[in-house]
């Protein structure tokens, strides 16, 4: 780990994206950066006034992992001797985590820590959808998405609006994003409507995207209502005892029939009950088309981690960490092409510094090794995260000339 933090780290890029600037500002100087270190020991509290000074302490301590936190009233470091109450988070990026585990109640081809190319297609979804929704309900433009390494995937929002938000109004903008809710012991886990009433726009939008993707990926590549368990979880979904009965008496008789096989002999069920000119049916019909949008949502909408967005002091694992159990770098994602990612093929640290040993050292190369990143395949990532950064530093000038000129 030494190696990759002393030649391949990119400690400059990180600073910038932190920093908003090239000169170190509050955002850097007083926001909190944890250690863990061999033997879970946990480092809090600590605070750089600079890049080469957060680069000499992690080659010191050669961690296997730092997090990022918030950015306090005081320096992190001064906390012991700085007053309790002049020690409190002011400002930090709106984050958010989508973990693969989550999905393990629905997913087929995977569990537990386990990921594959076919199930990152869950990810990918709520990816598209929670982009469209941030970018679109809420105006941000500064959104950095970063593959965690393992099993699932970060969010990290940096415009000026989302550093400045409160905890309270953190959890209200989580609950307006929530949409599966309870536990294990809930069947339903979608309730954003009465009755049979249409979805809110908000969701109407995420429907459209998330329909295709519920055929594609839960009814044919994921074939989740194929076991018994799976299709029992569908029937536990539907408002109709009639259509329920007719329908685990038909599939318990034809127990092979395919997902896909099985959605039709629902949407066949409720075009009967269409089909009857009665007012009763009219609302049962309404009912349980309603109930249908229900399920896609509960089976392919986002599902977040809320903690992790409802506090500004809540710490989450720096860009470019190398994950301990896969040896895969946290690398940035771009969301236009998160169809294409492939978990399985990002570079994994033995990989970066074999592609560095086989390289000969840059002719005027010697002692600094800050730039080797851009020998390996390392280099294409931190090119996503400089170009993201560029979009900050040209908000922070635009803002800067403003303010001169109200002068």
């Amino acid at each position: 780990m030494l190696a990759f933090y002393r030649r391949l780290y990119p400690f400059k890029s990180l600073f910038t994206w932190l920093n908003h600037e090239h000169a170190p500002t509050k955002l850097f100087t007083h926001r909190e950066f944890a250690f863990t270190l061999q033997g879970d020991v946990y480092l809090r509290y600590n605070s750089f006034a600079n890049a080469e000074e957060l680069k000499k302490q992690v080659c010191s301590l050669n961690p296997t992992r730092f997090e990022i936190g918030p950015i306090y009233s005081a320096r992190p470091r001064d906390k012991k001797t700085v007053r309790p109450a002049a020690f409190s988070p002011q400002l930090r990026e709106l984050v958010f985590d989508i973990d693969m585990t989550d999905y393990d109640s629905i997913r087929t081809c995977c569990s537990g820590a386990d990921i594959c190319r076919r199930c990152w297609t869950f990810i990918a979804a709520a990816v598209r959808v929670l982009d469209r929704a941030l970018r679109d309900q809420f105006g941000y433009k500064h959104l950095l998405w970063v593959y965690s390494g393992r099993r699932g995937i970060h969010l990290w929002i940096s415009d000026r609006e989302a550093l400045e938000l409160t905890d309270e109004q953190r959890r209200a903008l989580v609950g307006w994003l929530t949409v599966i809710q309870g536990g294990k012991e809930m069947h339903k886990k979608v309730n954003v409507r009465m009755g049979s009433k249409p979805l809110p726009p908000s969701l109407a939008s995420a429907y459209k995207m998330l329909e295709p993707v519920f055929h594609s990926l839960i009814l044919s590549d994921q074939d989740c209502f194929k076991s018994e368990e799976g299709w029992e979880a569908l029937l536990h979904l539907i408002p109709d005892k009639d259509i329920v009965e007719n329908l685990r008496e038909q599939w318990s008789e034809h127990k092979d029939r395919s997902s896909e096989a099985k959605w039709e002999d629902l949407e066949d069920e409720i075009a009967r009950k269409r089909g009857k000119n009665n007012r009763g049916a009219a609302v049962r019909t309404s009912l349980l088309a309603a109930a249908k949008e229900d399920i896609v949502l509960q089976y392919t909408y986002p599902r977040l981690d809320a903690e992790v967005s409802k506090h500004r002091n809540h710490l989450l694992k720096a860009p470019f960490c190398v994950h301990p159990k896969t040896g895969r770098v946290c690398v940035p994602v771009d969301p236009r092409t998160i169809d294409k990612f492939n978990p399985e093929k990002v570079p994994t640290v033995v990989q970066l510094l074999q592609e560095l040993d086989s390289i000969a050292p840059p002719e005027n190369g010697q002692g600094e090794h800050h730039a080797d990143w851009e020998r390996t395949a390392l280099k294409e990532y931190v090119d996503m995260l400089d170009k993201h950064v560029m979009g900050l530093l040209e908000e922070t000038r635009r803002v800067k000339q403003k303010t001169d000129m109200t002068w």
